[in-house]
């Protein structure tokens, strides 16, 4: 008898083992979806990871109910690179299966509730309970949460039991498909149909819709067309084409189609490198005879994507595939329309906000004998089964969009591609104008090889940034504006150009704080320790940590006082007074609130490309490498904020926005200019930013990571402990943090309260390891590991919730 090792989507330890039974024993292979039963009832789609002949002796082991695949949907470099992130970043491998795997391919079973009885001959109901009856009697056999939604009754199960005791229902579990294939009705001609104007008869708008249809499939040389297509291009009834197809004249038949959109044709070649981009290019090839890891340390504008696509196209040429990482979505725009141009079919678009049949036929066609050549993505396009990877792209590799943050598996794509292309024998090139210090200190110890490009393409100068000191302009009572008079004129000198501007604030919403001007009072969030932000355009108060929305307060519940005023500034104040001090220009605003939609990022990068869009207000998604030839002014409001948060990489951060937001002017045929306003301009860090001195701010930061003993001097992990309750989580916590002492010392900070210690109702704490180098990784998991499993053991501890965060950002 021969037992499969499976993988589950869920959130345990280990593998699980099942038996194979005879009549599936030659249809199954590692890396094959199966399901499996699971629980009392429950049926999961479980993933193969080995086959062997050992039974397991310390329980009963359950057959595979059903076999998916014809094919193996995960490759072993999966599985190879599922294993290294379970280990490495400390989760289960079962996570690492539910994040990787578009939700369509994972099956599960759901439950079923169907009527069985007569609903009039029972008495004794509750009011639910006649209401489930009441609910089933329209539409039987329903799914019990649709049932639960559609009555509104959050905890239905005990009343659907005790109608399931009474005899009134019964309840199953049924495995549900979850992808399908989207499918078509097509029409063609009958072609072996003869004398087809006497078949049609005397029916007129037939004849006419007939040949319509007849110079439709000359002309396009195309044997069917979409039914749908057929009413739209003619403007002839549904009856017509239906009598058509009665009368045989016309064949309908379906088909299965890709929803993926490949409506685009190659339509240029890559253009040729300037002098400096083909040194940096053949620099690049040079790093790649020695070592597998570049940085392509260019400055913005210098014209990195142009190197990049004549690598991707070498590596097309050896018959490999490209990976091409980027940190957010809104970059995708832009560089999508760029690469297509140059690859049309063979690039493929992955990242959330496609829909989920999109993603899990993208995963397909990779499986597919014509895979995409090139995936450009976000950080989950890391899963993606590829099978000949030549080359991963990680742009702007110093985001910490590239971290995933939750749920579990707390990865870091940047990181992670390293190991993906180590496991292929590819390359990773490595680009930012403004690199970590984690990733420049690689090059300088020899670990990653580097490039430079200091120069941007044609030649146009970098930005001339200016300071503004808003706290000695409102001294001076010189400063009337959430503008300084500077930034306001430079701004009309602008727009009477036919200039566009960008201004950044990285704060969404219209004011941060509501606050009482006579008590102080605050409205904060009942389910988290925050002050709610004020959204205007939805009159809402809003939690930006579990999303909960309040009425707008007016008047102080504290001391009854009409005196609750708006305090801080953010995107939306930020628009209006721009569309006060502006009132001609067209003004848009780009962030969280304003790109939900699937296709918002797309039309604001678009009017704003075309000129429709005069000034663009936005978060630091402005800053994500996006590229406007025509932008003169990029104003950067309130830059103190980005500096003041409890962090060791906050003033790295705040760097690294305001360099590539100014990198946003000045694209074509002139010098732009930046205006940064800051309360205190003396901060060394502004000086760096008007020299564009990355390696002095580089070598600061590093003198201060040495002192204080931080990365890449130390490794961090983060251990967060979560609780209902306050004095159990405090509790708890300090019992780890002291089992952990015993082996690691002075290593163990903590626990503390975080800056925030109180989300969605739980009270949190944290333990921070900084990790001497010395150390290795393994020996300070399995520590983890073991400490963990003691504690579990003590029962005021078991169900405080645990998580690990390797190499947090």
């Amino acid at each position: 008898m021969k037992f499969a090792d499976v993988v589950l989507p869920l959130p345990l330890d280990g593998l699980f083992t099942y038996s194979i039974p005879d009549n599936i024993i030659n249809s199954v292979e590692i890396g094959y979806r199966v399901i499996v039963p699971f629980g009392a009832r429950k049926y999961y789609t479980a993933i193969i990871v080995s086959i062997h002949e050992n039974k397991p002796n310390n329980y009963e082991v359950k057959p595979i109910d059903s076999v998916i695949d014809t094919f193996p949907l995960i490759n072993f470099q999966q599985l190879k690179l599922w294993r290294w992130i379970a280990s490495y970043y400390m989760c289960s491998i079962g996570e690492v299966y539910n994040a990787a795997v578009p939700a369509r391919l994972k099956m599960e079973s759901e439950t079923f509730i169907s009527l069985t009885h007569d609903k009039s001959t029972e008495a004794n109901l509750t009011t639910i309970e006649q209401n489930i009856i009441l609910f089933l009697d329209k539409k039987n056999n329903q799914k019990i949460s649709d049932i639960s939604k559609e009555l509104k009754v959050k905890d239905i199960l005990p009343y659907t039991h005790s109608l399931s005791f009474k005899g009134l229902v019964t309840i199953e579990d049924n495995v549900v498909e979850r992808y399908k294939p989207k499918v078509e009705t097509f029409v063609k001609l009958n072609t072996s149909l003869q004398d087809v104007e006497r078949v049609i008869g005397s029916a007129q708008k037939q004849l006419e819709l007939y040949r319509i249809l007849v110079d439709e499939f000359n002309n396009s040389g195309k044997d069917s067309i979409l039914r749908k297509d057929i009413t739209k291009r003619t403007g002839c009834s549904s009856s017509v084409l239906a009598g058509l197809i009665a009368k045989n004249v016309l064949i309908e038949f379906q088909e299965e189609i890709s929803r993926i959109n490949q409506n685009f044709n190659f339509s240029r070649k890559a253009y040729p490198l300037s002098q400096y981009q083909k040194k940096a290019y053949d620099n690049i090839n040079k790093v790649f005879e020695n070592k597998n890891v570049c940085l392509l340390h260019g400055v913005t504008s210098s014209g990195k994507t142009e190197i990049y696509i004549h690598l991707i196209l070498e590596q097309i040429k050896k018959g490999k595939q490209v990976l091409f990482l980027v940190p957010e979505i809104a970059l995708t725009t832009q560089l999508t329309m760029r690469l297509q141009a140059v690859f049309g079919k063979d690039l493929g678009v992955y990242h959330s906000r496609i829909n989920d049949n999109e993603r899990a036929e993208i995963w397909l066609k990779m499986q597919s004998e014509t895979p995409f050549k090139i995936v450009i993505g976000v950080r989950s396009s890391i899963f993606l089964p590829f099978k000949n990877l030549g080359l991963v792209i990680v742009d702007e590799e110093h985001e910490p969009g590239y971290k995933q943050m939750d749920p579990s598996p707390r990865y870091h794509a940047r990181d992670t591609s390293i190991v993906i292309a180590h496991n292929f024998g590819a390359k990773v090139l490595l680009g930012s104008a403004t690199p970590a210090i984690e990733t420049y200190h690689n090059t300088e110890i020899g670990k990653y090889g580097i490039v430079s490009l200091s120069q941007r393409y044609a030649d146009i100068e970098m930005p001339n940034i200016i300071l503004e000191n808003t706290k000695e302009l409102r001294r001076k009572k010189i400063m009337k504006s959430l503008l300084t008079p500077l930034m306001i004129d430079e701004i009309s000198t602008a727009l009477e150009n036919n200039k566009q501007i960008i201004l950044f604030r990285n704060r969404r919403g219209f004011a941060p704080v509501l606050e009482c001007k006579f008590c102080g009072w605050t409205p904060k969030c009942k389910n988290c320790d925050v002050a709610l932000t004020y959204h205007k355009y939805q009159n809402q108060l809003k939690c930006h940590y579990c999303n909960a929305t309040y009425r707008v307060v007016h008047q102080c519940p504290s001391c009854n006082e009409n005196s609750v005023e708006q305090l801080g500034m953010g995107t939306e104040m930020l628009q209006d007074e721009v569309n006060r001090l502006f009132p001609d220009a067209v003004v848009e605003r780009m962030d969280m609130d304003t790109t939900r939609g699937r296709n918002n990022y797309e039309e604001i990068i678009y009017n704003f490309q075309e000129g429709h869009t005069d000034i663009l207000v936005g978060t630091q998604m402005l800053s994500k490498g996006l590229d406007f030839e025509n932008v003169a002014i990029v104003g950067i409001v309130a830059a103190d904020g980005l500096l003041n948060h409890p962090d060791f990489r906050s003033h790295e951060r705040g760097f690294q926005l305001m360099m590539q937001t100014a990198g946003r002017a000045g694209r074509k045929g002139e010098q732009g200019k930046v205006i940064i306003q800051a309360a205190d301009p003396e901060i060394s860090l502004f000086a760096y930013l008007q020299a564009n001195d990355y390696l002095s701010f580089y070598r600061l930061q590093m003198s201060e990571r040495k002192f204080f003993n931080y990365p890449p001097y130390t490794k961090l992990i983060t251990i967060t402990f979560r609780h209902r309750y306050e004095n159990i989580v405090d509790k708890g916590s300090a019992h780890f943090a002291n089992l952990l002492k015993q082996s690691l010392g002075d290593m163990v900070l903590g626990p503390n309260k975080p800056v925030i210690s109180y989300i969605k109702r739980y009270h949190i704490r944290e333990i921070l390891l900084k990790l001497d180098s010395s150390i290795h990784h393994v020996r300070v998991r399995d520590l983890i590991s073991s400490v963990t499993k003691e504690f579990r053991g003590i029962d005021n501890f078991r169900y405080i919730n645990i998580q690990y965060d390797v190499d947090p950002v």
